[in-house]
């Protein structure tokens, strides 16, 4: 059991004045003998909800493996993981996903973590290569277990706990109600936990419908882009060579944007996140893959290029703005003829965007490529003070760094990257010469 003063630092150290109701009550029932089903919307603070008190259940004097969550993608594992990271506990962390290192990770699990985070998948490799003991995990979180189980990871996940075999708790974690439990879970007794969208906050989200006058909505969605006075937006359509084209068209009208799907190579979708989370790109035109389940910076607005088949997925997009009590913005664009689907509210507000605004304006940032990662011995102070002293950045000129096992990426004012590039041409950092170029 952490104390007090031990959880006010780890609040603290997450940038967080004191839990939410759901967050309080999540801790009250893990903490508890029997086991966990807490349902609860995006962007409330699931996370946090089940760390803190799996933390709790830690045992210091135990050198294995001692609670397992599942993920459905790789983004959110990781954003599990920096989360942990964060709350600086003092227990290691090891994350696993399809698209790493599995050399990599094998040399990380030697050295067993207290926590194991990581996807179906990968986490199955892991058993039948016997590369991670897992007899001593009592506690399972499966996260976003319900849209584990629709991409298709139903026999992992079975085959995961059945090789749990001093499992005591089970955490289920989800977005969504109606929801079917597995038999391969075996829940005991649990206490459910549900928090649904309150009335209270529900109008922090407006909902707006933009008519397009042709078939093809690209002219009207470069309009309503250039009317948002250049604030950010995530772009939602339904297939991968929508989106393509639709980030191919607005890039070359002058519109800063990136796409992002399961159709990418890992590394490419990696990118396209860092750059949307670091300010360097505006617009992320994306499918569902991003609908949930993503470190992304909040949003105040959120765009249906196309909408959704099931209304679920059209409120896991708007899930994510108007967050955490934030506003937000979700813009429906309806083509002529195009079918109005029951789920979208009748008393919706037309929104006419008018025509004469000027482009959005171009990013503030620009994403450095740094060809050294955690496994070279890197970290964020390394780079913010090579930066600094050898590239003279000033204070506010440097923005987020994301350090990765062998590559690295930071976010400098676009006012500064060439400056920058020329005074660290022939510079090295802590001893070696590293390659720094713009991000492709």
């Amino acid at each position: 059991m952490i104390s007090n003063p031990e959880q006010a630092q780890i609040l603290a150290n997450l940038g967080i004045d004191v839990l939410n109701p759901m967050q309080e009550a999540a801790q009250k029932a893990i903490r508890q003998a029997n086991d966990t089903f807490l349902i609860a919307p995006t962007g409330s603070g699931k996370t946090v909800a089940f760390l803190l008190p799996i933390l709790q259940r830690l045992d210091p004097a135990i050198p294995k493996v001692q609670c397992l969550v599942l993920a459905p993608s790789r983004e959110l594992a990781v954003q599990i993981e920096q989360v942990w990271k964060k709350m600086a506990t003092g227990y290691k962390v090891n994350v696993c996903y399809g698209g790493h290192s599995v050399e990599t990770e094998i040399n990380n699990l030697s050295n067993p973590p207290a926590l194991l985070i990581g996807t179906p998948g990968r986490i199955c490799d892991h058993i039948e290569r016997r590369s991670v003991a897992l007899d001593s995990v009592l506690t399972i979180v499966l996260d976003e277990f319900d849209k584990s189980l629709q991409l298709g990871f139903h026999e992992e996940m079975a085959f995961i706990v059945k090789n749990l075999p001093h499992l005591r708790k089970r955490v289920l974690v989800s977005a969504t109600s109606d929801v079917q439990i597995p038999d391969f879970v075996r829940l005991h007794a649990p206490t459910t936990l549900t928090f649904t969208a309150s009335g209270e906050s529900a109008p922090a989200l407006t909902m707006k419908v933009v008519h397009a006058d042709d078939k093809d909505k690209i002219d009207t969605l470069f309009t309503l882009l250039c009317s948002l006075n250049s604030e950010a937006a995530l772009i939602f359509l339904n297939h991968r060579e929508a989106a393509d084209r639709t980030s191919d068209l607005l890039n070359e009208r002058g519109i800063f944007s990136t796409v992002y799907h399961g159709g990418l190579e890992q590394v490419d979708r990696e990118r396209a996140l860092i750059q949307f989370r670091n300010g360097s790109v505006t617009y992320l035109v994306t499918t569902d893959l991003a609908a949930r389940g993503l470190d992304i910076p909040e949003m105040k607005h959120v765009i249906h290029y196309h909408l959704p088949q099931k209304e679920q997925e059209f409120i896991h997009r708007n899930g994510r703005t108007a967050r955490m009590l934030a506003t937000g913005t979700a813009y429906v664009i309806l083509g002529p003829d195009e079918p109005r689907p029951d789920f979208l509210p009748d008393d919706m507000e037309e929104l006419q965007p008018v025509a004469n605004h000027p482009l959005p304006a171009p990013p503030d940032f620009v994403t450095l490529y740094v060809s050294g990662g955690k496994k070279n011995k890197l970290n964020k102070v390394d780079i913010v003070g090579f930066f600094s002293q050898k590239g003279q950045l000033g204070k506010g000129d440097l923005g987020r760094i994301d350090v990765q096992d062998f590559m690295s990426f930071a976010a400098v004012k676009r006012d500064k990257v060439d400056a920058l590039l020329a005074r660290i041409k022939d510079e090295k950092m802590k001893g070696k010469k590293y390659k720094i170029e713009r991000a492709r």
